[in-house]
Order: C-alpha cells, then structure tokens, then sequence
C-alpha cells in the first residue's frame, strides 16, 4: 500500500522507543507493534481502517515524528483524526516538566525519571480498549493476557494487508457485540470473562454504557460506575482510570506484578499489600502512576527488552530481543 506522510512535534522531551514498549508491555502484541525503529498501529477510522507507522527523527529534546499513513489519502479529516488518536497512544501532548523537576530531589525517583527520560505516558485507544485489556489479565499473567488478547484481535478486528502482511485493529464494541460467549472459550478466555466482555461491547455498541463519558467524572465515580458492570473489580477499574483514562496519579494497588516492582525498587523487606503500596506512594501520590510506569519500563529492561546501544547517539534504548521473559 501506498503511503501519505506528515509530521508531528510531540512537547519534549520525547522518546518514541520508550513510550511504545510502556504501550505494548510485551514483545508478541500484535495491536500495537514495534519493529526496533518503527511504531504500527492499525486505527478504524470512521471513514474506514488505515495503518500507521511513525518513527521519530531528532533527539528527545526537540523530537519530531514523521507519520505514515496507508490505506487512505491523508485528508484534513483523516489527519485529525490520526493526530488524534496518537496523542492519546502516544501521550504526545503530556507535559512532565514538573514531574521531571519533583523528581530530581528525589533519591529514589530521580535516577528512575532520568534512566527513562522521554518516556510519555500511554493511553489505550478508547476506554472500551482499556477495560478489555483489564479484563482479558485477571488473575493470568500479563504474557499470557497478551497472548489471549492477540487471538481475540485476530479472529473478531478489522484487518488490513492481506496474507502473511495481514495486520488488525483491536477490536471495535461492534465487533465483539454479536459474538457468542462460548466462542470465546477457544482462545483461552473463562466462561465468566467472555460472557463479561461481551455484554460490555454489547452495552457500548448500543449506547446503553458511555465509557468515554466517564473521562468528566472523577475518580471515586469512575470506579463505582465501572464496578457496576459485570467482571469489574477494584483492579479493572484502577487498571483502566490509568491505562483508558491517563489518570496519572493512578497506581492500581491490587496489581501483583506492579507491587513486587515496587517492593523491589524500594527494596522492602516484606511483600505489599493495597494499603501498603498507598502508604509507600503517599509522598509521590501526584505521580503514582508515572511511578508505576517506570517501574514497568525498568522490569522490561532487565528482561532484556531494552538494550543500551546509542547508535543514534540519543537513543539509549532499542529491543534487544523478540523472545519472551516475565517483567
């Protein structure tokens, strides 16, 4: 396919590589996708799916991303529309100045903030993304969460390319909605989990549950009206305030993984529970969520995700490797 390009100026600093494997969490993500120097994504565009691909040009301090676009002519409409959906993904419009500057007083956080330095903090591409992904993880694995997610992608989204170069969308309410819940029992998911994803797209395609209203509501009334619908918990919830709706100062506490790096990091003698990760983040409370972003990146790079080799001179971090390890 053909290809239209424009480019976009992220607040810096910025680091493409960073803020992708923050999105993607694993390296066999099939949405959202990274091939070492290139971001793909797949958006449903009202005016029908195009795939994207954006790489980043210049340094974090003044980065510049150049957008490739396929499938459609980049007109004022689809540019917008793309636009818009990058800054979500993306974070591109974040600025972290403060954050940067609390965090250099701070002897545990500042070598972290410094270490990851450009990093954005990600955004599913709709709230219904969010939740799915929350829901699709319970009491799994994130690797195996991944792996259910992609399957659910490849058999229900909207795709683009054809044979080998075949590549999807994560899938649309609308997609999902007219899905049998036994069907889902296939690729791995619960009885309990597909009837729950379901009847969300369900809810959401015929406009009888608006998640991304829930952007106006503030926390304690985004988490009673999630947990009003079926197979959300105070994790989902959390997990979706943070990863659907950019909540920052959002750590989901029930969070095993998320918990033991922080434990780790803070080098605690003894496992965490909810109340103890809240006490432990008071101080930071503001950046709670940005905490628990670096933290994810900091396992990624011990798992050999993230390899130190400057070949552009700016750019520390790059994938080392495409197998698989637990951060």
């Amino acid at each position: 396919m053909s290809r239209d390009t424009f480019l976009l100026k992220p607040v810096p600093p910025f680091r493409l590589d960073l803020t992708v494997w923050t999105l993607r969490r694993r390296p066999h993500n099939v949405v959202d996708r990274w091939d070492g120097t290139t971001y793909h994504r797949v958006l449903p565009l009202p005016s029908g799916p195009v795939e994207v691909a954006v790489t980043q040009s210049s340094p974090p301090d003044v980065a510049r991303l150049r957008v490739a676009v396929a499938g459609q002519p980049i007109c004022p409409a689809v540019r917008v529309a793309v636009t818009s959906a990058l800054e979500r993904l993306l974070g591109l419009r974040m600025d972290l100045t403060e954050f940067y500057q609390f965090a250099a007083h701070e002897r545990h956080l500042g070598p972290l903030a410094q270490r990851f330095r450009g990093m954005k903090p990600p955004r599913f591409a709709t709230v219904f993304e969010g939740v799915i992904n929350a829901m699709a993880c319970q009491q799994l694995t994130l690797t195996v969460g991944v792996h259910l997610l992609n399957r659910l992608t490849m058999a229900y989204s909207i795709a683009v390319g054809e044979g080998d170069k075949t590549v999807h969308a994560f899938p649309r309410p609308e997609d999902l909605a007219g899905v049998d819940p036994a069907a889902l029992r296939q690729f791995g998911f619960s009885r309990q989990k597909g009837q729950a994803m379901i009847e969300l797209a369900q809810s959401v395609a015929e406009g009888r549950v608006d998640l991304e209203g829930l952007a106006t509501l503030p926390h304690d009334e985004v988490i009673d009206h999630l947990r009003e619908l079926r197979g959300v918990g105070r994790w989902t919830a959390e997990y979706t305030l943070l990863r659907g709706l950019g909540r920052v100062d959002v750590f989901p506490g029930d969070d095993v993984g998320a918990r033991n790096n922080l434990q780790r990091w803070l080098h605690q003698k003894n496992p965490l529970d909810y109340e103890g990760v809240r006490r432990l983040l008071a101080r930071w409370g503001g950046y709670a969520g940005l905490v628990y972003f670096h933290l994810l990146l900091d396992r990624l790079g011990e798992a050999g995700y993230l390899s130190e080799t400057g070949s552009q001179g700016w750019d520390t971090f790059t994938p080392l490797r495409q197998d698989d390890a637990e951060a």
